[in-house]
């Protein structure tokens, strides 16, 4: 099982759809869950410490949790597919903090950090990307074609 945890909602159609359309295409492979918490407008630290606990209630202890942070391990698409087929069964879960980032308790929590890039990306951007990257290494668990 996939879950991804993110604070923030999609608004734009487009993302919406693209969503949409990964979920269909990964539901071949595996169950996935997408779960949204809202987004707080405090100063800095207050509002990573909510989002931190909201986003902590969501996380079993089963939970083999991938924080998604700019300091993380940055990996292709071979050796995340490499990643996912190794962990599978400890019901992955997929971490996309807000704005300020994650709070140190769930970084603690987490059992690997995985950057896509050193560059910043739009939360609702991020998501589909995700999906796209979590797609394309079933595609090859599988040895399934996909475009390159």
């Amino acid at each position: 099982m996939i879950k991804i945890i993110c604070v923030g909602k999609i608004k734009e159609r487009y993302f919406i759809d693209a969503i949409a359309e990964y979920k269909k295409r990964l539901s071949k492979y595996t169950k996935l869950e997408i779960i949204e918490l809202p987004d707080y407008n405090y100063d800095a630290l207050k509002t990573i410490n909510e989002e931190g606990k909201n986003i902590l209630s969501k996380i079993s202890d089963k939970d083999f949790v991938v924080t998604l942070d700019i300091n993380g391990k940055q990996m292709d698409s071979l050796s995340l597919s490499r990643f996912i087929d190794n962990n599978i069964s400890k019901n992955i879960t997929f971490v996309i903090g807000g704005s300020y980032g994650l709070s140190d308790e769930v970084l603690k929590r987490s059992n690997y950090s995985l950057s896509f890039s050193n560059m910043t990306f739009p939360h609702q951007l991020f998501r589909v990307i995700l999906l796209e990257q979590v797609y394309r290494s079933f595609k090859i668990i599988n040895n399934e074609s996909y475009h390159k």
